[in-house]
């Protein structure tokens, strides 16, 4: 690229956290800007004028816009096929693939979000009974699902989408509660992922914005 493209972002935003992910297995060169989610930076002006939704991540490059992860890491992954393509050769397999990291985008990570808990109740205690219900409600289907799929990675041995979306909701489920011992599959693919360089540079506790009582080595 000529020029760094820029990404919206937040620390521990599960969105963001995707795409960063796609980012660095690309071996994409980027800058940040920050988004504070819990001082509501995406609401003020000077911001939501650059944010289609209102909410991270924006990827921008040029006069390219783009919200939503999953439109993004697709954009990324057919823009730049090599290296690490993420999706398989065979219409079936990125069918399955997808089918997976879907389970993840639409049946669970919108259930725990910031806007959904604060809603739903001021009391931590409630807010994170109703994560935990929902994380491990998707998981026991999850867990099963990869069961049949898993090799080295979420499908098979190559990395692919479906893994792009397990680090950020198994911190989640952590962050909630979660006894991941329940989710042997899961919890094995977060642990393998965490050593892949991409996945690290990209995790929450490496970020510009990562609190430092939550940084890692």
């Amino acid at each position: 690229m000529a020029t760094k493209p820029l990404l919206y972002s937040y620390w521990r935003s599960s969105c963001s956290w995707r795409v960063r992910i796609a980012l660095h297995l690309k071996g994409i060169e980027f800058d940040q800007r920050i988004v504070n989610l819990l001082n509501g930076d995406q609401n003020k002006d000077e911001i939501l004028s650059k944010l289609p939704f209102a909410k991270v991540p924006v990827f921008v490059h040029d006069n390219l816009i783009l919200s939503e992860s999953m439109a993004i890491i697709e954009y990324l992954d057919e823009k730049f096929p090599e290296p690490n393509p993420l999706l398989p050769k065979s219409a079936e397999d990125r069918a399955h693939v997808r089918a997976l990291a879907l389970q993840i985008v639409t049946n669970t990570q919108p259930l725990q979000n910031l806007g959904v808990l604060k809603h739903l109740s001021e009391e931590p205690a409630k807010r994170n009974a109703w994560a935990r219900h929902w994380i491990e409600q998707s998981f026991n289907v999850f867990e099963k699902a990869l069961a049949k799929t898993a090799g080295k990675y979420a499908y098979g041995d190559q990395i692919s989408l479906a893994d792009i979306c397990i680090p950020p909701q198994v911190y989640n489920a952590k962050r909630f509660g979660v006894d991941m011992a329940q989710f042997p599959t899961i919890a094995r693919l977060d642990e393998t992922l965490a050593e892949v360089p991409a996945f690290k540079s990209a995790d929450c506790y490496h970020q510009p914005d990562t609190p430092d009582d939550q940084r890692r080595d």
